[in-house]
């Protein structure tokens, strides 16, 4: 399968997108998951007395899920990868480590997700947590992060990309 050239996940609602993602995330198949599962995902977790022409309203989108979802198959048809819809951003903490690797004086070209973590192995975190900006706990699940980011996209992606703006 293809992947979509262009970024699709950025017209995904937050509340699909996750969706999406634990299904990506809990998926037991080496089959590429697809638009067309994921609604079949979602209409399984529907109410039997669900019709299609009835609204399911999450996180206060006016449009359901389901026809959200309706509408990107609609458009990119039922085998497209499920994995290019998913909104891929930091967390918090991890925003706030790329922030701070951005705003290093020392640099000289925009930090990648290679570099942040290089940055997290020699002591970033440490010195994030002694300012108050990250708590102690954070340093496993910032590692995690960005290792699957990693793995998604690679080392050289600008980090820049993955920010949280809220």
């Amino acid at each position: 399968m293809i992947r979509n050239p262009i970024d699709v996940a950025s017209r995904v609602s937050p509340g699909l997108s996750a969706l999406i993602e634990s299904r990506l995330n809990e998926a037991d198949t080496d089959q590429p998951i697809t638009l067309a599962s994921v609604r079949a995902l979602l209409v399984g977790l529907l109410p039997p007395a669900f019709t299609e022409t009835e609204n399911l309203h999450h996180f206060d989108v006016n449009e359901s899920l389901l026809d959200e979802l309706d509408a990107l198959i609609e458009e990119f048809g039922e085998t497209a990868l499920a994995i290019d819809f998913v909104q891929d951003i930091a967390s918090e903490p991890l925003s706030r480590v790329i922030e701070a690797v951005m705003y290093n004086e020392n640099r000289r070209a925009p930090p990648t997700l290679g570099a942040v973590k290089e940055a997290i192995f020699s002591g970033l975190i440490a010195s994030l947590v002694g300012d108050g900006a990250l708590d102690e706990d954070e340093d496993d699940a910032l590692l995690a992060e960005i290792d699957t980011l990693i793995a998604r996209y690679g080392e050289e992606a600008l980090a820049e990309n993955f920010l949280r703006y809220e």
